[in-house]
């Protein structure tokens, strides 16, 4: 079991390292190219920030879990990491609302939108569905402790953080359905019916536009069908990583008087908590592929990085080199140094 627990927490390392270089180099995009900060990219940069939280703080520690069979971090912690890690949930699916209900009123409604799109009302909205999250996030701080659970087939016992004790199942089933239904089902229907709207504006727009239509009509249809594919894939891979996660949460409290110790539900456990937090690190990922001017301004923002990291690697071999190009040709070199300086700080806007 040691090798296999190393082996689980090996693929919690990759996903978590993947997915803080993938959200941290998004979020710097976002911040630093003026010309791509609108308001689905800032609310993409919110939803970065919670993914970054939860892959920074829940998956070490869930990972932990198959390294040790005690749980590592106290009551205090287990009152923090179930709050922090339902608060990124819910940050994740109320931003895709809202960046559904934006599509909405760009598509369906465009005249609508544009008393609404000031930076500091988008930023106001952002914050608001944290301090959302945040207030939902409060009983699972509250209920959370360590309890002691009883395994009745080799009649051991060990101690674990969870959300209820082990007494009692009306609780965990309230608990579970509750939050299926307000961090998964609720949003989701939200999402398809706006989507509805969406996909019914977007075809009978596409009608009306004659075959010779205006050139900036079409183009400004089209913008509008990727951003809302964008935003419907996001909505996709958030609906396709978390279902898992919450049918074996749902199993576990309507079973919660019984330690299920079955290899299946070890797997199925272990698949779906690996998915959840796959999540976390591909929206970065997704966005590249469908945006192009997105894919440009992140790869400049990477490379910048990287220059920036070689460049603290080997200070040494560097000034070297300018010292011996300086003995020999120095006005050139003062005029390469100064270029060179220039070209750095362009590429790295």
């Amino acid at each position: 079991m040691w090798y296999t627990g190393v082996a689980i927490a090996s693929v919690y390392g990759v996903i978590s390292v993947l997915g803080l270089i993938g959200n941290i180099t998004l979020i710097k995009t976002f911040c630093s190219a003026k010309s791509i900060r609108n308001v689905p990219n800032l609310f993409m940069s919110s939803l970065a920030l919670g993914d970054v939280l939860l892959l920074v703080t829940c998956a070490p520690v869930d990972a932990s879990r198959y390294l040790s069979e005690e749980w590592l971090f106290g009551r205090v912690g287990c009152k923090v990491i179930p709050f922090i890690q339902l608060t990124s949930v819910g940050v994740s699916v109320f931003t895709l609302t809202a960046l559904s209900a934006d599509r909405y009123r760009a598509i369906v409604k465009p005249l609508d939108i544009q008393t609404s799109t000031t930076t500091a009302s988008i930023v106001l909205r952002a914050a608001l569905i944290w301090v959302f999250s945040l207030i939902l996030a409060i009983p699972e701080a509250i209920f959370s402790d360590l309890h002691t659970f009883n395994i009745t087939s080799t009649n051991e016992s060990f101690v674990t953080c969870a959300p209820y004790p082990h007494a009692g199942e009306l609780h965990p089933q309230i608990h579970s359905m509750a939050s299926f239904l307000i961090f998964y089902v609720i949003p989701l229907l939200v999402i398809s019916v706006y989507y509805t709207f969406i996909a019914r504006s977007l075809m009978r727009s596409a009608s009306n536009l004659p075959v010779e239509g205006n050139l900036h009509a079409r183009r400004q249809v089209e913008s509008r069908k990727r951003l809302a594919k964008t935003v419907l894939v996001f909505v996709g891979l958030f609906a396709v990583c978390w279902l898992p996660s919450h049918v074996i949460y749902l199993y576990r409290s309507y079973h919660y008087s019984q330690v299920d110790t079955s290899l299946v539900h070890f797997v199925c456990s272990i698949a779906a908590r690996i998915l959840a937090f796959t999540n976390s690190c591909l929206n970065p990922f997704a966005l590249y592929l469908l945006s192009k001017t997105f894919q440009k301004q992140f790869n400049q923002q990477l490379c910048c990085c990287c220059r920036l990291i070689l460049k603290q690697k080997s200070p040494s071999h560097y000034n070297t080199r300018v010292t011996s190009v300086r003995s020999t040709h120095h006005s050139m070199a003062s005029v390469t140094m100064v270029n060179g300086k220039q070209l750095y700080q362009e590429d790295c806007v």
